[in-house]
């Protein structure tokens, strides 16, 4: 490891740590909203441990704090670059559909933004969010077709549909897709 690698690492448990006493919580209540295990997350903050980048994502979208904040020097300026390979997915949502997670985790449930990436004819389904929430779809490359509620209709590459997402709403790729969501809640 690097000189700069093993300071990141130092600096983890003791903010991981402050983070979950700050928002009051137990080892096991971090446990519980990250999914992470209770005997894990205290080996984490002990320093017996080093978090895989998906383990340390639901840490922090559990203690509602910057991933960024956590590993970086007080005070500094600071880029947060989240590397291709690192970006957290979904795969277990739709058909032929992989989401891909941009956003950071304090804003889930606020401003969320996401990558879709569909196979061949791969569809997302989506209960209604909140009331007053948005999705704002701008298509990549690709076709596809949007339903909210009873309205429908297809964009191409370049098209940015905006519609009601606290109703029913599916995505629905013709042929192979990619797009970028914005799911603005109210």
């Amino acid at each position: 490891m690097t000189d700069e690698t093993d300071a990141i690492l130092s600096l983890l448990p003791a903010r991981l740590k402050e983070a979950r006493r700050v928002q009051g919580l137990s080892l096991d209540a971090v446990a519980k909203l990250s999914g992470v295990s209770r005997s894990m997350v205290s080996q984490i903050e002990r320093g017996e441990s080093s978090p895989t980048i998906a383990t340390l994502w639901n840490l922090t979208k559990a203690l509602q704090v910057d991933f960024a904040g956590l590993l970086e020097e007080q005070g500094s300026a600071f880029i947060e670059v989240l590397r291709a390979a690192d970006v957290p997915q979904i795969e277990a949502r739709g058909t032929g559909c992989v989401i891909r997670i941009l956003s950071a985790p304090e804003d889930a449930g606020m401003h969320e933004v996401y990558e879709l990436r569909f196979a061949d004819g791969g569809v997302l389904d989506s209960q209604a969010h909140r009331r007053g929430a948005r999705e704002h779809l701008t298509v990549i490359e690709g076709v596809v077709d949007v339903m909210s509620g009873e309205s429908s209709e297809r964009i191409s590459a370049g098209d940015t549909a905006r519609y009601a997402a606290d109703v029913a709403h599916r995505i629905s790729a013709v042929g192979a897709a990619r797009a970028f969501l914005i799911v603005k809640n109210a």
